[in-house]
This record gives C-alpha cells, structure tokens and sequence, in this order.
C-alpha cells in the first residue's frame, strides 16, 4: 500500500483482526507488524496456534506508530513510548469526561 492509499472505517471493540487484516488497515508491511510485535511494542497481541491477532486498541497504536516513524523519523523505541503516552492521554480524558463537573474542579 502507498501513504495516499486511505482507508476509512470504524474500530470494533471486542473483536480481533488477522496480522494481514491489521497491516492492511495501517498501510504496512505484515513483517512492520511482525518486527513491533517481537520487540513488545503491542501488549494486547496474542499468538493463537501460531497466528498473531490484535485488538482494535493494536489497530489504533499501529497507525499511531507508523505515523510517527514516518513523519518524525522516529525509531521504533520512540514511538512505541509516544503511542503510550498518546493512550494515557486518551484514558484521562475519558476519565475526565465520566466525572461530575463539580469534580473536575
């Protein structure tokens, strides 16, 4: 696939995807996926009788690293920690939102 290629869709929760499935919803090479998986990067991947799939949380870290490996050039190592970040953000502030507007304060 080429950077212009888009696809456009809606994550699933609670569903798993293929390494093909997911490399193809992020642009990549199935061995990009294979090489971030082997290094840690994806904790919620899981091989099952030696397939690997992922959930729509690895879907979203997966563009979210490939994004900053190829716009910042960043090392793996780099965006893997960056994709953490993004996701702690991300969780704060759903928890941000559940909260009373009396809390926030």
């Amino acid at each position: 696939m080429h950077d212009d290629d888009i696809l456009i869709g809606y994550l699933i929760d609670e569903s798993w995807l293929t390494l093909e499935q997911a490399a193809a919803a992020c642009s990549v090479e199935p061995g990009w996926l294979i090489r971030h998986i082997e290094e840690g990067f994806f904790p919620h991947a899981e091989s099952v009788a030696g397939t690997w799939r992922l959930t729509s949380v690895s879907l979203l870290r997966a563009r979210r690293m490939r994004q900053l490996e190829r716009d910042f050039e960043a090392v793996p190592e780099l965006a893997a920690l960056m994709a953490d970040l993004l996701e702690e953000m991300d969780t704060l502030r759903v928890l941000t939102q559940q909260m009373d507007p009396d809390e926030r304060r």
